[in-house]
């Protein structure tokens, strides 16, 4: 399967502009063949905490990529916000297919306190996965890739891991190295998408990077904007991971005890 990751310079709450950029984008990706296009986390917006502005009401924003997906026969995942009943917001990553049917809408697990996003966000509680073009793949966003746990257990039924962000410039090598990490550590792709530019007063490095399963960069760019593409195999996968038994010699049980 080939992707692409959209490295974005997001308007900071207008949601307009940021479609005009995302319409592009998807048109290049469609017509360079990928088979799915990934956008930053809260791609429409920035990275805000002002939930009752940026939230997708009457699913409007998701309406919008679903058509996207629809007329340029491409699959799509995307960062956007959606409101609770309480005002409390979910940080999501959705993914639909060529189709536009949903494949899932993943809720971030780990609000990033230090931004207070925990005060006007609501957590997940659930890891996902969802198969495209005989690839599983499973989604987070941004602060979830400081928590490996998660990513073993994702790895479990998925080749592909994608982490969507906007992680500030102040700690670009943590990003870097961590996605190096967790492909290394699972024995799977992971894409790791940031945005670039700046917002809310935060600067964005950008450092989209694409690792395989043995822990080597496929694809990367650094602080300019533009597609990032990579052929996604499962087979490799599945190679590696036959040859290199580390998963298999896992002790789950040992870790449940030390931790508890």
């Amino acid at each position: 399967m080939r992707i692409a990751l959209a490295q974005m310079d997001i308007a900071w709450e207008n949601k307009e502009a940021n479609k005009k950029k995302c319409a592009d984008f998807i048109r290049e990706a469609a017509q360079r063949k990928c088979q799915l296009i990934i956008f930053p986390e809260m791609c429409l917006t920035g990275f805000s905490m002002n939930v009752d502005g940026i939230a997708d009401k009457d699913s409007k924003d998701f309406d919008w990529f679903k058509g996207q997906a629809v007329k340029n026969r491409i699959a799509i995942g995307f960062g956007l916000v959606e409101k609770d009943k309480d005002g409390r917001g979910r940080n999501e990553f959705s993914l639909v297919d060529k189709r536009g049917k949903e494949l899932f809408r993943y809720t971030k697990l780990h609000s990033f306190s230090y931004e207070k996003e925990d005060k006007f966000y609501r957590e997940g509680e659930e890891i996902l996965s969802a198969e495209l073009e005989g690839v599983k793949i499973s989604p987070f966003i941004c602060y979830d890739l400081r928590f490996p746990e998660i990513f073993q257990a994702a790895s479990k039924k998925s080749q592909l891991l994608i982490v969507i962000a906007n992680w500030p410039k102040p700690r670009r090598e943590h990003w870097m190295g961590l996605l190096k990490a967790r492909a290394i550590e699972n024995q799977a792709y992971v894409a790791g998408l940031n945005r670039v530019g700046s917002g809310g007063g935060r600067e964005y490095s950008g450092d989209s990077l694409i690792v395989d399963p043995l822990g080597n960069a496929i694809a990367q760019v650094g602080e300019g904007g533009g597609l990032l593409e990579a052929e996604i195999d499962a087979n490799f996968v599945g190679e590696v991971r036959e040859r290199f038994r580390f998963k298999k010699d896992r002790r789950e049980d040992l870790y449940c005890r030390i931790l508890n």
